[in-house]
């Protein structure tokens, strides 16, 4: 029987950050009496919380300076918006900052989110993007630590970012997985998951599964000395390679997989064991379908150069001159039934991860090629397959190599031709320096289809369109509400997007370069985001935190 005393999961996000940091050590950073709360969801009706659900708080762990980032799951789920983005960016980059001087900060973060908050969207799709990009880089100089401890667990957005992690500690009753059964089970039907059959969910996503799979490292008890101990043990050891950068392993993993049947997670786990003793599949090569947007836009910017690994066909790359294209397309005999539609999948996450870290391997010595990341995704594959194998592992990869090709010296393009949703978007696009999209009315970005947002947030769809149009313009799906964020750098008018020219391929490539250059001249992160015109005037929140945070750092 669990000594509630003890209990992890049964504590609050704050006691939980005290709990772990060194006794009499806890600081709390832009605490409740700081006052700074959502702007989003007053205008919406909603309560909002005066720490946004996000505690950081500053002490130490074993005695070495320490940062720990606990997300509250009884607010709101867990759920990231600006405010609470801004928070986990900021502590990240300042444990960055002080890691790049030398002075070594040890960072945790504890997980019970449900992602991003639908009733703050592109705001909380841009903060898990920057939150990303700080943890990539940051593991570099030590551990990056997640614990999942349970009631909520780790999904959406956050999943991903759980994906980059030095280290995971799960619980049993911790679950990570990138879509959550309700979604999934709204998006694809009751065939593909039961949301209400619990224990069958637990087998999934659940703690013990998740370390049987290779995706998580330390299964402990609920308990706040075994919790401490594993976490001691972390940094004591030191940095490990992270399951992100391990692209041939998974990828040569999910090559074996046999979805034509519903496998068990039993069958996972086997499949998992025998992971070292088994031989990559032989894939038959499938003709390239040019049948989407971003596949035709493709065709037009490489103009017929061969495509590189072309045995998993929904991932278009080729090299020419000095730029490497890579798009996702529609794949209709893809073996994940779930990812037919241009969806980014378990092959299509892993895949981009490959062709972005060959990339960086064969230009080390050399000039760095740019690369264009075509965007025209639907979003993310929602299937059980996909979530017992680990979706949200493959899209961390696909982060991970972009932003680490970006810190290589690679400039990275984001061309939006289509549409840009949710992990899918994450995986592919918002790691690049520079975003250049069409102005289309069929270029949109969101977060979840509109009747999963009504469902999820208890709305009806008209109504969520109605808080989009008035109240909260990063909840709308248009171009032109995303752009006013200050992420896109170029918003390009009269090309066709459908059946690109010669003329419009010359505008974009004008475009890119004219961006190159922009890049060149400043910094690899994506803190050019946040010095826009665009940023300065509706991002106010994410620049009010991170100001604040700095001042109260030391």
């Amino acid at each position: 029987m669990i000594n509630l005393k003890d209990s992890f999961v049964e504590r609050y996000a704050r006691q939980r950050a005290e709990a772990i940091l060194d006794k009499g050590s806890f600081r709390e950073l832009l605490g409740p009496f700081e006052g700074i709360y959502s702007p989003h969801l007053l205008v919406q009706n909603i309560v909002p919380q005066s720490d946004d659900g996000v505690v950081i708080a500053r002490g130490t762990i074993d005695g070495f300076p320490a940062v720990v980032i606990a997300i509250e799951g009884n607010f709101q789920g867990g759920s990231i918006g600006e405010v609470s983005g801004a928070k986990i960016a900021g502590a990240l980059e300042l444990a960055l900052e002080d890691n790049r001087k030398g002075i070594k900060i040890r960072p945790v973060i504890i997980f019970d989110t449900g992602g991003i908050r639908l009733q703050e969207a592109n705001y909380g799709l841009l903060a898990i993007s920057e939150i990303s990009s700080a943890i990539s880089e940051l593991r570099e100089y030590v551990p990056v630590v997640g614990i999942i401890p349970g009631k909520v667990g780790s999904f959406g957005g956050m999943s991903i970012n759980a994906g980059l992690l030095s280290s995971i500690i799960i619980t049993m009753e911790g679950r990570l997985g990138l879509n959550g059964p309700e979604v999934i089970e709204l998006e694809a039907g009751i065939e593909e998951i039961d949301s209400q059959n619990r224990q069958q969910i637990w087998k999934i996503i659940g703690g013990e599964q998740r370390l049987a799979m290779g995706l998580a490292d330390h299964l402990v008890d609920d308990d706040v000395e075994s919790i401490k101990t594993c976490l001691h043990q972390i940094f004591k050891e030191g940095n490990t390679s992270p399951r992100s950068i391990q692209v041939e392993r998974f990828e040569s993993f999910i090559s074996n997989i046999n979805p034509a049947t519903k496998l068990t997670p039993q069958d996972a786990q086997a499949l998992w064991k025998e992971q070292h003793d088994v031989k990559t599949t032989a894939k038959r090569k499938q003709p390239v379908q040019y049948n989407s947007r971003g596949a035709r836009w493709f065709k037009a910017l490489t103009n017929g150069t061969e495509i590189i690994g072309d045995d998993v066909p929904s991932v278009l790359c080729a090299d020419k001159g000095k730029f490497r294209y890579l798009s996702i397309t529609p794949n209709p005999n893809s073996r994940f039934y779930r990812a037919r539609q241009g969806e980014v999948g378990l092959e299509e996450g892993w895949r981009l991860a490959k062709h972005i870290r060959e990339a960086i391997e064969e230009d080390k010595n050399g000039e760095k090629r740019t690369i264009v990341a075509i965007v025209d995704v639907p979003g993310q594959a929602y299937g059980y397959h996909e979530e017992l194998f680990g979706i949200h592992q493959a899209c961390a990869a696909a982060v991970d190599a972009y932003a680490s090709a970006r810190r290589a010296g690679h400039p990275i393009i984001a061309l939006m031709v289509g549409n840009a949703v949710s992990g899918a978007f994450l995986a592919h696009g918002l790691q690049a320096n520079r975003i250049i999209a069409l102005d289309h009315e069929e270029v949109n970005v969101h977060v979840m289809s509109k009747k999963s947002a009504a469902k999820i947030t208890r709305r009806s769809i008209d109504k969520l369109e109605e808080l989009a149009c008035k109240l909260v313009p990063a909840m709308a799906q248009d171009i032109h509400s995303f752009a006013s964020l200050g992420a896109v750098d170029e918003l390009v008018k009269a090309v066709n997007a459908d059946e690109p020219t010669m003329e419009d391929v010359r505008v974009i490539q004008e475009k890119i370069e004219e961006l190159i250059a922009d890049i060149k001249a400043g910094t690899p992160g994506l803190q050019h985001r946040l010095q826009t015109k665009g940023a300065k005037e509706n991002r106010t929140a994410s620049i009010l935190v991170r100001k604040k945070l700095a001042e109260q750092w030391n």
